[in-house]
């Protein structure tokens, strides 16, 4: 059988194989810092408000750029050119003509290996509810794809 990931190209999906296509890993929630000199960016343990850090799912995934100002809509324009996502990123991969992780629920049939493979955030990650705005500099790491 061949599946839509392997015949289309990103542009060419559907908007339901597109969301389909999220391995969802939550990295994309991470807070990230940029410094303006170089623009070079730091990633963070710290995730939105509105992931739920244990599932890694956004809380309010519909309505989420309405509560969140600088959340970012992955799309087939703006994939491309964004070089924070993670090199495990499906999207990513797909527009690299590479193949989807073997953790990736649409290899497995499970939305919870991508968690036992340790290739999602969760419990690895602090909500930035819990954390104040000064600190955040406190909270950069270095992840490991």
């Amino acid at each position: 059988m061949v599946n839509f990931w392997q015949t289309k190209t990103l542009e060419q999906m559907s908007t339901q194989e597109w969301e389909r296509l999220c391995d969802g890993c939550a990295k994309c929630c991470l807070v990230k810092l940029e410094d303006y000199d170089t623009g070079e960016i730091y990633h963070t343990n710290v995730s939105c408000e509105l992931l739920d850090i244990e599932s890694c799912r956004c809380s309010d995934y519909e309505g989420r750029h309405n509560i969140v100002d600088d959340c970012i809509k992955l799309d087939r324009e703006n994939i491309h050119s964004l070089a924070w996502l993670p090199k495990s990123c499906s999207y990513r991969l797909i527009a690299a003509g590479e193949p989807l992780p073997e953790w990736h629920h649409l290899i497995t049939g499970s939305g919870d290996t991508l968690h036992s493979y340790g290739a999602s955030l969760q419990g690895r990650v602090v909500s930035e509810l819990n954390v104040h705005d000064d600190d955040i500099e406190d909270h950069i790491i270095q992840w490991v794809d």
